[in-house]
């Protein structure tokens, strides 16, 4: 396996091997062996789902912290519009830009200006006819591994242009180094993200060679120092700073960028099994007469993120109501912001890391063993093995990982006396009570 930079880490000494992450993660990259969870790094996506169902706290995000900005001499901020929804009763996002500017950062580029520009990009390439559709929206980098991971079949219906962060990087550092005549090593670029994934596509850019931002620093790590500097505030700057209206500002929710299209022929989904159901359907070809279909890994939208500080449902209502006193756009593509020259440099390639194997006649007789071990397996999925299902199991023996008597159940079968049954997992006590009671039917009929 190759190595990767991963910002979802695991801490092992928090780890008690509970077995609630491995039953969440889309892409079955975690594993609990001799008590303690690891992570499978080709599979992890960094959606940062494990981070939020684990009760210990075990996993966690790698993100920059403040002492970054002082290697550059110019820093500047992309804000993304999920941190809008953190303020109670914000009219004026400029409170907000002019607090970072308190901060330390020397000049804010909002995201959802960048947004805007892609929402537009994206209406003229759809007026084309140029992308196959449904087109799925390319703007979630967990979404992105996600379908590289597991449905490398949909990857030519991903949107591909620019994400608005890195849009937005790349608006930022022209206008910073006309401004000041520094160069590029002496202009810091951050991100504030919701989420581990963006973090992860700074080091690891799936569709650019590199990445125009320096780091990503959490919304829940710049959000205390952020509000005291508000509150320090009794005016935003003169000159408004703020550059994006309704349609960049409603990216930071679940439906926001698919609104933007002004189209009516579009889907929206969010939390990761709802976006695994819809790829799934997609891939049955049953959702053929969209024209364009938006996913978001975090429940809600980007407001949802594990690395944001508010209730998603709550940031989602004060976006709405930010909504009200802004127009409904501030920018449009045009001959400097050509959809031409907002398109991926790189072409995405499938991840190798579902194969059994990169020959096809290994690979087909690997099947054939998983097939056989997991007719063998209870059909429980419980986890207590430490892998998610029983067919995930199997694959783990079939690749040399794991071993049959790591299902309890299976041994259970190799001896099967009742004196022990007390001990075993609930399931298995119903499995096997059931299974006396069939037996039982079966010898009176």
């Amino acid at each position: 396996m190759t190595t990767l930079f991963h910002s979802v880490r695991l801490d092992a000494d928090k780890c008690q091997g509970c077995t609630n992450c491995i039953k969440r993660c889309p892409t079955q990259a975690i594993r609990v062996r001799n008590k303690k969870a690891y992570i499978i790094s080709d599979r992890c996506i960094d959606c940062g789902e494990c981070i939020r169902v684990c009760p210990h706290h075990a996993k966690y995000a790698v993100t920059e912290s403040f002492n970054e900005l002082l290697k550059y001499k110019y820093r500047v901020a992309l804000p993304a519009p999920a941190l809008y929804g953190q303020f109670n009763n914000l009219e004026n996002v400029d409170y907000v830009l002019t607090g970072l500017k308190k901060m330390g950062f020397d000049q804010v580029t909002e995201v959802s200006k960048a947004a805007e520009l892609i929402s537009s990009a994206t209406r003229v390439m759809i007026e084309s006819g140029v992308l196959r559709k449904p087109i799925i929206s390319s703007a979630c980098p967990a979404v992105l591994r996600l379908i590289r991971t597991r449905f490398p079949n949909l990857i030519g219906n991903l949107l591909p242009l620019y994400t608005p962060v890195d849009l937005a990087a790349t608006i930022a550092r022209e206008e910073a180094k006309k401004e000041t005549g520094l160069t590029d090593e002496e202009i810091g670029v951050f991100f504030l993200t919701p989420c581990p994934a963006k973090r992860t596509a700074v080091t690891n850019p799936l569709c650019y060679e590199k990445s125009g931002i320096n780091g990503a620093i959490a919304i829940k790590d710049i959000y205390p120092v952020l509000v005291q500097n508000m509150d320090r505030l009794t005016e935003p700057e003169l000159e408004p700073l703020g550059d994006s209206g309704i349609i960049g500002v409603s990216w930071a929710q679940s439906g926001g960028e698919a609104a933007g299209l002004l189209k009516e022929r579009y889907l929206a989904a969010d939390g990761i099994e709802n976006v695994i159901n819809v790829l799934e359907e997609l891939e049955d070809e049953k959702l053929n007469d969209l024209d364009f279909i938006e996913l978001n890994c975090c429940t809600g939208g980007c407001v949802g993120g594990v690395l944001t500080v508010e209730n998603p449902y709550v940031a989602k209502a004060r976006i709405q109501r930010l909504r009200k006193f802004m127009p409904v756009s501030c920018n449009s593509v045009s001959d400097e912001y050509d959809p031409d020259n907002l398109s991926w440099t790189k072409e995405l390639s499938p991840s190798p890391a579902m194969k059994l194997a990169d020959n096809v006649v290994k690979a087909m007789r690997m099947m054939t063993k998983l097939k056989e071990i997991e007719a063998n397996l209870p059909g429980l999925d419980c986890g207590i093995c430490g892998a998610p299902s029983c067919r995930a199991l199997a694959e783990d023996i079939v690749r040399g990982y794991a071993e049959e008597t790591d299902c309890l159940l299976h041994k259970y079968k190799i001896s099967p006396t009742h004196e022990d049954e007390d001990w075993l997992p609930l399931p298995f006590r119903m499995k096997v009570m059931g299974d006396d009671l069939n037996e039982e039917k079966n010898n009176e009929g």
